[in-house]
């Protein structure tokens, strides 16, 4: 073999055939959930935060444009259902808002990807901020509250779900699960006592992340694909009966309160 074809090995050198088949046969080293052990960035937990800066750039661009076309609120969700997952790429205005979800997602993100896999902590991201919104729907009181007509924007049901699913894993892993503990008993309580801030979209998306996450870290090893998919399609499934419902209630409510005499 020619010295450019020779790859240094443990005792002497291999041919680039040799360590190429070598690398087809080995095992593929796996996290303990099962997930395929990668290297380089975070491609999932960075694409959302590209698209939420992005999304961002074009709220300010526009006017508000954007905002009001993909911002959810209940009075609206039930003839633009894209709402319930659009909502959670668009923030207010003020950095503030953009710049804490965005810390938050990347101090959480980067672990949980690695450790569910790319498929599994999409899933667990997409859901979380659909529980969000569905968590506002269901506590919103209403059409006949205030809340029932305003607009909700942000990824903080999505990262109150990545909080759910984080604490359930470094439980699975015999990690210490306290520091996260404090951050979702800190970040909740904002919610009720600093105005503007939708608490029951925080309660939503970590409702969902601790379902998911409670399926997905402890599926059993020879049943962790069936439990996990089964455990998304159920979860998803259930969101959208949720919601179905709660409209149906809410506005049989209305009927009836209006037909009340006077």
């Amino acid at each position: 073999m020619c010295p450019e074809c020779q790859r240094p090995a443990a005792v002497g050198v291999q041919c680039v055939d040799c360590v190429r088949d070598a690398a087809r046969t080995a095992p593929t080293a796996r996290t303990e959930l099962g997930a395929r052990v990668r290297g380089g960035p975070p491609v999932v937990t960075l694409t959302i935060i590209g698209l939420c800066v992005v999304s961002w750039v074009l709220q300010l661009v526009t006017g508000g444009d954007w905002t009001r076309l993909f911002a959810f609120a209940p009075v609206v969700g039930d003839q633009d259902p894209y709402r319930f997952l659009t909502a959670a790429f668009l923030h207010a205005t003020s950095p503030v808002h953009i710049l804490f979800n965005m810390y938050a997602l990347w101090i959480t993100g980067p672990f949980l990807e690695q450790m569910l896999g790319r498929w599994r902590f999409a899933a667990l991201y997409l859901l979380s901020a659909l529980g969000g919104s569905v968590g506002y729907l269901v506590l919103a009181g209403g059409p006949l509250s205030d809340a029932w007509y305003q607009p909700v924007v942000g990824a903080s049901g999505a990262v109150f779900g990545l909080f759910g699913a984080i604490l359930l894993v470094l439980r699975r892993t015999g990690r210490n699960a306290m520091q996260i503990v404090v951050l979702i008993g800190i970040n909740f309580a904002i919610g009720f006592f600093f105005p503007g801030i939708a608490w029951q979209a925080h309660l939503g998306g970590l409702v969902v992340g601790a379902l998911l996450g409670l399926a997905y870290a402890y599926a059993p090893r020879d049943r962790r694909t069936l439990v996990s998919v089964g455990a998304t399609v159920v979860v998803g499934v259930g969101l959208v009966v949720v919601s179905w419902l709660t409209y149906q209630v809410a506005y049989q409510g209305v009927g009836l309160a209006a037909g009340l005499p006077g």
